[in-house]
């Protein structure tokens, strides 16, 4: 299935719109810095999508500030569907880059409750490189921190 990605001005994406209020949407929970609201394509029923108020297209265009506030909103909304859908369990997802799966070009996590049997496929092929090329990977991290 081919992605797509709204790659809209700031301000005209969906979720900018959405934001604004300029079109409709299940609003959920909001604050200063973020939004949460209903998934139009339930994929479980309590599927709900948490974005920044700002426009950033990805993860690495927030603030820490902004960063800390999704996920403090995601965790709310996470403790609420399993109150109220009492699911097996929740799963949150956050895409950056059509590659990775992302389909809207403004910074967001899904929460979905999951259940067994429900249909969703989430796998990778294992690599297991060996201690000598983890520890390599860990270095090069070390030293882009």
């Amino acid at each position: 299935m081919p992605m797509f990605v709204d790659t809209s001005p700031p301000g005209q994406c969906i979720f900018c719109r959405l934001v604004a209020g300029d079109i409709p949407s299940a609003r959920v929970f909001e604050d200063e810095l973020t939004l949460a609201f209903m998934d139009l394509g339930q994929v479980n029923p309590g599927h709900v999508l948490v974005a920044s108020k700002r426009h950033a297209a990805t993860l690495f265009e927030l603030t820490g500030d902004e960063a800390a506030a999704l996920m403090r909103t995601a965790q709310r909304i996470a403790l609420a569907v399993r109150a109220a859908f009492d699911p097996d369990g929740v799963m949150l997802l956050q895409a950056n880059g059509a590659v990775a799966g992302q389909t809207v070009g403004h910074v967001h996590l899904h929460v979905v409750p999951r259940h067994a049997g429900d249909g969703i496929d989430f796998s990778w092929p294992r690599k297991e490189p060996g201690p000598a090329v983890l520890e390599d990977y860990a270095q090069r991290l070390r030293a882009a921190l």
